[in-house]
């Protein structure tokens, strides 16, 4: 039987049909899978908008030779997004836990700056000295047990060596702590008064604990230890502030008699003090009553003797004093005023303090925009000061290379720029010293309208401050203002 054959419409309008049927099928399938509209994901951004949002380069900092670039998220444009976070990326290539322990040390062994700081003959003196205390320590093992055997006990006895090993457990517990307290370096040139002061504050206290260990007998070594670790954190302030203070009472190369009298006359005073006590100890008086009315005494008499030190150097707490009188009256104040008016109570380990000089830049500076406003009113300058609403605090960052001119005339700065801001909302009769923070929070504008101000004060002012300063003898060549490490320095092509 033949086949029937279709014709060519017939086949051309079922492929069409079918056609038509598949891309339905395929409609309905997709439709029935589809989420609802609400549960679709958000659209992503165009691809382009994260390769137009790069990371620009706002600054470089160095810090003992190592370095970190500062950067912030930018735009399309080039400008710095706004409350772009500032990141610090570290130039330099982790230090191996061999490095750390090396500075470790070395921060309590050598001097800072160390080479440069000492000459040539410091390494062998230290090399022998180290020597001979070790023989030193060595012996004094020895000797301790003799003592102990010579007031009664015996020599073949377990307890005399017991009794030896706890006494030098003690001595050796407060050689670890005047080596801990040892490395404040500086800050024993900077702020002798200060650490002069603590350091009595410390001894009562460890003699405090000293007479502690009779009301619990049984905690007399850790008692013990404990009061030995802080009266030679005590001695520690008291031998490394001494020559500084001798210093400022010669007046030519007798630095050496002035110590040894001064050394005398502790001696003689100690000696009538003992016996003084040995006095008033047959009678019997109570021991913490006296203990309280002779630690009133010693710390009142220690307080007037640091005041009555008059140094011809600016520490940090001088050098307020003086541009506070400066500002307020247009004169320095002379020596003895300005160290009648040093606050010793200012402890040197306490960093609330209402200026910040060598400041790093993320301490500084939380946004961009804040520093690209205030940077060109230093362009010509080695040093750039702002104010940080949030913290309180006027910064004054270093640039690289700034000299000792420039430390002094950025802390002249930004202690101008403090004052501004404690006028701006009528705090001027306050001292800068105890401004409250909190109490103003002045927009950007103000801000570089109170730099503004604080520049064109300094630019007249400055040299006459100087000029002042010099002539009530203040020496200005070696200010002692202890300022931070960190500086601005300049990146390399490779670096950016």
């Amino acid at each position: 039987m033949p086949l029937k054959h279709s014709s060519p419409d017939t086949i051309s309008s079922s492929s069409d049909s079918v056609r038509l049927l598949s891309r339905e099928t395929l409609r309905i399938s997709a439709s029935l899978a589809s989420p609802p509209d609400d549960l679709l994901p958000q659209a992503l951004p165009d691809s382009s908008h994260f390769l137009r949002s790069t990371l620009r380069l706002i600054c470089c900092e160095e810090i003992d030779g190592r370095r970190w670039k500062y950067v912030a998220e930018s735009d399309g444009s080039g400008k710095f997004k706004r409350n772009s976070v500032v990141r610090a990326v570290s130039l330099e290539s982790p230090r191996t836990p061999f490095d750390e322990v090396g500075s470790f040390l070395r921060s309590y062994v050598v001097p800072e700056g160390f080479p440069e700081s000492v000459n040539e003959s410091y390494v062998p003196y230290m090399t022998f000295r180290a020597l001979k205390h070790f023989f030193g320590g060595a012996m004094g093992v020895f000797t301790t047990q003799t003592l102990l055997n010579s007031v009664g006990a015996s020599r073949n006895s377990s307890a005399s060596a017991a009794v030896a090993i706890n006494w030098i457990l003690k001595d050796g517990a407060g050689r670890v702590g005047k080596m801990l307290f040892a490395r404040q370096g500086k800050k024993f040139d900077y702020d002798l008064k200060q650490l002069r002061f603590a350091g009595d504050l410390l001894m009562e206290l460890g003699a405090a604990v000293e007479l502690g260990t009779a009301a619990v007998p049984h905690l007399f070594l850790p008692l013990a230890c404990a009061a030995n670790v802080v009266k030679n954190v005590a001695a520690v302030t008291s031998t490394s502030t001494r020559t500084p203070i001798y210093k400022a009472f010669a007046k030519g190369e007798n630095i050496g008699d002035v110590t040894a009298k001064g050394e005398c006359v502790g001696n003689i005073a100690d000696l009538m003090g003992t016996g003084f006590s040995i006095l008033i100890s047959k009678r019997n008086p109570s021991l913490v009553t006296t203990f309280g009315l002779l630690s009133c005494g010693y710390l009142l008499s220690s307080y007037q003797e640091v005041r009555s030190v008059v140094l011809h150097t600016l520490n940090r707490a001088r050098f307020t004093v003086a541009v506070e009188s400066f500002i307020k009256t247009g004169r320095v104040p002379s020596l003895q005023q300005g160290n009648i008016q040093e606050k010793i109570f200012t402890f040197p380990w306490v960093e609330d303090r209402p200026v910040m000089l060598g400041a790093r830049f993320k301490d500084a500076f939380q946004d961009p925009s804040t520093y690209l406003a205030v940077k060109p009113f230093f362009d010509k300058e080695r040093y750039m000061v702002t104010y940080s609403p949030t913290k309180g605090k006027v910064y004054a960052l270093l640039k690289d290379q700034a000299s000792s001119d420039d430390i002094l005339k950025a802390a002249f700065h930004a202690h101008v720029l403090l004052h501004f801001m404690n006028q701006s909302k009528g705090g001027a009769s306050k001292s800068v010293e105890q401004l409250d923070p909190p109490a103003f929070a002045p927009m950007e504008y103000e801000l570089e309208s109170r730099i503004a101000e604080s520049c064109e004060m300094v630019s007249t002012s400055y040299g006459i401050f100087k000029s002042s300063a010099a002539e009530q003898g203040w020496r200005m060549s070696e200010s002692l203002l202890n300022p931070g490490r960190a500086r601005l320095c300049h990146m390399n092509d490779e670096e950016e």
